[in-house]
């Protein structure tokens, strides 16, 4: 059944209906008209699965992929334009390009955590890209992928974009199949395994990962700001979100007051009790649940610690004076609970986060150009925010990816679209003037190797170049024309004198 679902979305894409422009507008606009149509069914199905509000649902999961459509149905026709490149002497007369074109078949796999924003954002840049896919949602979110697969093909080609449900062995039949890309979201640990899968067919893959993401606070710094900031991202989603902080790294002065600050806010979002608060979300099963509580084993709580497991739920949580070894610090926690490791500096903050696998997203928070300035220049990650925490995901003309562990490839607006095209070099020569190859062709000589020489080294084709070329040509060509002219004046006059 697998099998027959990817071979019939290849023949749809062998048809060649997927490169046209209008086809791909087409379909970008029925996505809209789901999104649009559906968010109460939407809505309803994230309940089930995550306990999200309506108003969680589309703030997280809806209002940005709309802004990605409506951003494609904008630039699309530019973006697939031919992008001209600059030229050598060789090809000045040629035309030289870079095409975008369809991959083939693309496979999503989407994520249990934001089932709509990490499944339908891909399936944009596959649709703008003109490649045919199958979806493969996350059976962990099942009523999200139940939903998914009753709606798509109401609103889309049956054949050429199709939904496979089911668990393990559904995943790992399709990853015997071979495709054009692989798009997956999710952890490093099945991250492997797909890439694993994608090496038997040579097979690109677009790994969206995640990790420890660290949180900076510096000493210098608005702590009431930074905090509110920090427990929005941080506990959103129930701390289930893969660019959420991961720790706080802050110096021991501090501690007490990034605390307070955090347990106020807290207050403020959620009341008394987060359990009966309609913005705060539960654990996605019980399997995860108590994976986040094992996390916790000997470590001191400052905030927070209920938990039911009847309910998936634990309330939010603040841990003090982490140890770097502690349990939690080995692993991405992916759940409602903040570590806080105490540094002496930016030094030590610097070289506790190099010293650790590199994070999908650093932040850092801090009145200091210096500490900003070096926080920057002395990390890396695959992205990073001062003074905020997630905010860069939403935007679109930013690449959104990970490096090393947290990932590999990126996408968003026209990074998406990129990603997940082919970019196809093009010369297109005319016949005429051999006289030009010469140089390369035998027998070789000396002179001919100083001619392709100079031909092949002299880059000058930039637009403005090539115009100043032009200009430069016509004007010799005209003062040539008026010369000759000039001189043909001068004896029709001498034969009359």
């Amino acid at each position: 059944m697998v099998k027959d679902s990817v071979d019939l979305a290849r023949r749809a894409f062998n048809t060649g209906l997927s490169k046209v422009l209008q086809y791909r507008v087409q379909h970008l606009r029925a996505l809209l008209q789901l999104i649009t149509e559906r968010q109460a069914d939407i809505i309803a199905a994230l309940q089930l699965d995550l306990h999200k509000s309506e108003f969680d649902t589309s703030l997280f999961e809806l209002i940005g992929l709309e802004n990605e459509i409506k951003l494609a149905l904008r630039e699309l026709s530019d973006w697939m334009r031919p992008e001209p490149v600059r030229k050598n002497l060789l090809t000045l007369m040629d035309d030289v390009y870079i095409k975008s074109e369809p991959l083939g078949v693309v496979l999503i796999i989407g994520a249990w955590n934001y089932p709509w924003a990490l499944t339908l954002g891909p399936l944009i840049g596959a649709i703008a890209a003109g490649n045919a896919a199958i979806v493969k949602p996350s059976e962990l979110s099942k009523n999200s992928a139940s939903l998914l697969k009753e709606l798509l093909p109401q609103y889309l080609d049956k054949e050429m974009y199709q939904v496979v449900t089911g668990g393990i062995p559904e995943t790992q039949e399709l990853l015997k199949q071979r495709f054009d890309h692989i798009f997956y979201t999710g952890s490093s640990t099945v991250g492997k395994l797909v890439m694993e899968a994608a090496a038997q067919h040579l097979t690109p893959v677009t790994l969206e990962l995640g990790g420890k993401s660290p949180c900076y606070i510096d000493q210098n710094c608005d702590i009431a700001v930074a905090c509110r900031r920090i427990t929005w991202g941080k506990f959103a989603n129930c701390g289930q979100t893969c660019i959420a902080p991961d720790y706080i790294l802050c110096h021991p002065s501090i501690q007490n007051s990034v605390i307070e600050e955090i347990r106020q806010t807290l207050l403020e979002f959620y009341k008394e009790d987060p359990k009966t608060s309609p913005d705060y979300g539960r654990i996605i099963n019980q399997n995860h649940f108590d994976r986040v509580l094992a996390l916790m084993e000997g470590c001191s709580v400052a905030v927070g610690g209920d938990s039911d497991k009847s309910q998936c739920y634990i309330a939010p949580t603040v841990l003090k004076d982490v140890s770097p070894h502690a349990r939690i610090m080995q692993e991405e926690i992916f759940g409602p609970v903040l570590p806080i490791v105490a540094v002496s500096d930016i030094s030590e903050a610097i070289q506790f986060i190099n010293e650790r696998e590199k994070p999908l997203a650093l932040y850092v928070f801090s009145s200091d150009k210096k500490v900003i300035k070096r926080m920057l220049n002395q990390t890396t990650s695959g992205g990073v925010v001062v003074n905020d925490v997630i905010m860069h995901y939403t935007v679109n003309s930013l690449p959104f990816g990970g490096v090393g562990k947290s990932g590999m490839g990126r996408y968003h607006g026209k990074h998406s679209f990129d990603q997940l095209s082919h970019k196809r070099a093009c010369l297109v020569k005319s016949l005429a003037m051999e006289s030009l190859n010469k140089p390369r062709y035998p027998p070789l000589t000396a002179s001919r190797l100083r001619q392709a020489r100079f031909f092949l080294l002299s880059r000058c084709c930039s637009c403005k170049h090539l115009l100043c070329i032009w200009a430069i040509t016509a004007s010799v060509l005209a003062l040539g024309l008026l010369i000759a002219l000039l001189v043909n004046l001068f004896k029709v006059d001498h034969q009359f004198t």
